[in-house]
């Protein structure tokens, strides 16, 4: 079974964690949340909009060799602590050299702050101008370059987890998805 690594920090965006699990969970994705190990509230993880979730495990224990692919979720202060957070950006690193890593909304800020951004990427368009890179798509809601996914903010958060159960899973298994959530405008 592919499985897939989603941390949270204080501030990430709801929407696009919540939607980007479920739509992974439905595809036949296991996926694992993973709070920072210098979160105050361990487990539990508040939301920007002030909605708590419960994480599975610390990033502290995570072992990349057991993910396919690491993927973050937006929200500007979540997005920020993952940028500050060592142990992130060091995974962020071993994932692109090996699997596959994926961002959205600020969150492609990450990404670049690891060095791992691709050559052309999307992102939030109120957040283009932190992300210090030259490549940005606004044409599009998910933008693959290689190992690198992105995606624009909350209302791209279901197509953004399609494009991903398409590359871990298949197309057949996105399809299915699609179908049943009647998603026909992704």
């Amino acid at each position: 079974m592919a499985s897939v690594l989603l941390p949270l920090a204080e501030g990430f965006e709801e929407v696009e964690a919540v939607a980007l699990t479920d739509v992974m969970r439905r595809g036949g994705i296991e996926v694992r949340l993973a709070y920072l190990e210098d979160e105050l509230h361990g487990r539990l993880v508040t939301g920007a909009n002030g909605i708590t979730v419960q994480a599975d495990m610390s990033i502290k224990n995570i072992i990349a060799d057991d993910f396919d692919m690491m993927v973050l979720p937006g929200g500007l202060d979540g997005t920020y602590a993952l940028a500050e957070n060592a142990r992130v950006l060091g995974l962020l690193q071993e994932f692109k050299e090996k699997k596959a890593v994926g961002a959205m909304c600020a969150a492609p800020y990450v990404l670049e702050k690891a060095g791992v951004l691709g050559d052309s990427y999307t992102c939030y368009p109120g957040f283009k101008d932190e992300i210090k890179h030259s490549g940005y798509r606004d044409d599009l809601k998910v933008v693959e370059d290689g190992n690198v996914i992105t995606s624009q903010g909350p209302g791209t958060a279901v197509c953004f987890g399609l494009a991903i159960v398409k590359r871990l899973v298949g197309e057949e298994s996105m399809q299915a998805v699609k179908d049943g959530m009647l998603l026909n405008y992704c």
